[in-house]
This record gives C-alpha cells, structure tokens and sequence, in this order.
C-alpha cells in the first residue's frame, strides 16, 4: 500500500495536478491526503485529473477563510471505504483492504498555525484517535515540531511541543523515521526558517500488520511543504503473518543481520 500526505498550498497551479496524476500513476497510490487546498468546491473533472483518472472516492472540508481545506481521495479499486467523518482539523475514513481484509483508520489532519487555535486542534487530535478501536495511521500537516532540533534556529518555545508529545505517548502512536531530508517545510525569506512540521503517525497495531512501513520526502519545488510518501513495504502480494513480519522487521531496523554476517 502506498499513499501521500501533502500540504500543497492551493491547487491551483497545473504543475501541482500534473504531479499529483504522475505520483499516483507511478507509485500506484491507494490514497491521496492534501492539505491547505484553498479550495471550497472541487469539480469531478479536476478530481479525475489529480488521481489520473483512477477511480477514487473523495472527501474534502472547506478552508477558514483564505487557509485550510483538506482534500482525501482513496482507490476504490484496491480499499472498501467504511466510513467518512470530518472536523474542523481532520478528515477521517474507515478502510478495509480488499485483497486481505485488514481494517484500519486513516486520519489526515491540518493543524493550525496561529497559536490561539492550536489547543481546539490538539484537543480535536484526541478526540478523533481516542475512540477508535481499530489500527490508526494519522499523517499530514501538524504545524507542531516536537523538539528543537526540528528547527534550524533557536527559536523555540517548548509549550506546543511539550503538549503534542504528551498527546502522542497517551494515545500510544509513534512517529514513522522519515528519510530524504531533515525539514518538510520553509519560509521565502533571505535567510529561511526551516522546520518538520509534516509527520505519519501510527498505532501499535498498525506498525505491527505494517513493520516495513517506510515515509520517503518528495521534492518541494512546487510548494513550501514537502509531500510525504508512505509505502507499507510489502514484498509479495502474499502478506507474512503479522507476528512475524513485526519480528522481522525490527531485526532488520536493530541491524541483526548485518551483525550475524560480520
């Protein structure tokens, strides 16, 4: 299974859709989650053109003002949809995979960036994971950083942080290593900030069916955010059993077999 999360600050401009259609035309994506689309109203002919054509079914929240909007697509072709719920931060589908039947939760989620709303979006990040039973993967554009070494400067107030750390370890998610670059996001100014605000989250359960799960960032020539590409990592269509796969999985991450070569 693969997917992306991006915050691709509008969509308006073609080189964005043609992106967009040539990521899930190449990466054989079973999900798109876009964030600060800007954009109340999608037509369907635009919605063909940023899956390429494939047949996905859509959700979208419209933006506050001139920011926010979050638009989720799934592949219809590979995932049965559940359920679809929204708020102010988050859009929400249940899934099941088609071809083993492994039913999970995809949460897309865009943060917000003033501070006087970040405490309704992190409460509203509680809420929306806290009552699931089933496996959670929550990803896309938090507009939090969860220490300081997440930005290339020393200004950093440890209170938002401090929060969203806490929330992570209550609802007992972890954050998927992110290769290709250290920041997903930056400013325009003459000497840039760089931050990691963009981040997959995932239950215990999720990364256990899911062990080889990998988050690779894209280039983000055409937008400030980096897109993030997530790929479970199967290597068959035939799945190992969960217990094993989780095994082999952290030996592979702890370096076990490099140790038993040497």
């Amino acid at each position: 299974m693969k997917g992306i999360f991006w915050n691709s600050r509008g969509l308006s401009d073609l080189a964005k859709t043609k992106f967009l259609a040539d990521t899930v035309r190449e990466q054989s994506l079973d999900f798109i989650a876009l964030m600060e689309t800007g954009k109340k109203d999608f037509s369907q002919a635009m919605l063909n053109g940023l899956c390429g054509g494939r047949d996905f079914v859509w959700h979208w929240t419209e933006p506050h003002g001139r920011s926010g909007g979050i638009l989720v697509g799934v592949n219809l072709d590979h995932i049965e949809v559940g359920g679809i719920e929204e708020g102010d931060f988050f859009v929400k589908f249940r899934l099941r995979d088609k071809k083993d039947g492994f039913k999970w939760v995809l949460i897309a989620v865009y943060g917000a960036a003033q501070p006087s709303f970040k405490e309704k979006f992190l409460t509203e990040l509680v809420q929306a994971c806290n009552k699931e039973k089933l496996p959670i993967m929550v990803g896309g554009d938090f507009n939090i950083i969860r220490n300081p070494s997440e930005k290339n400067n020393d200004k950093f107030n440890n209170r938002w942080p401090f929060l969203f750390n806490a929330i992570i370890d209550s609802l007992d998610l972890r954050e998927l290593e992110m290769s290709g670059r250290k920041y997903t996001w930056a400013n325009s100014l003459k000497n840039p900030t760089f931050e990691k605000l963009d981040r997959v989250l995932v239950s215990t359960e999720w990364e256990q069916y899911f062990p080889l799960a990998t988050v690779v960032a894209l280039s983000r020539e055409i937008s400030d955010h980096t897109p993030l590409l997530l790929s479970t990592g199967e290597v068959s269509s035939a799945r190992t059993p969960p217990l094993f796969q989780f095994e082999l999985g952290w030996l592979l991450r702890e370096g076990f077999f490099e140790l038993v070569s040497d």
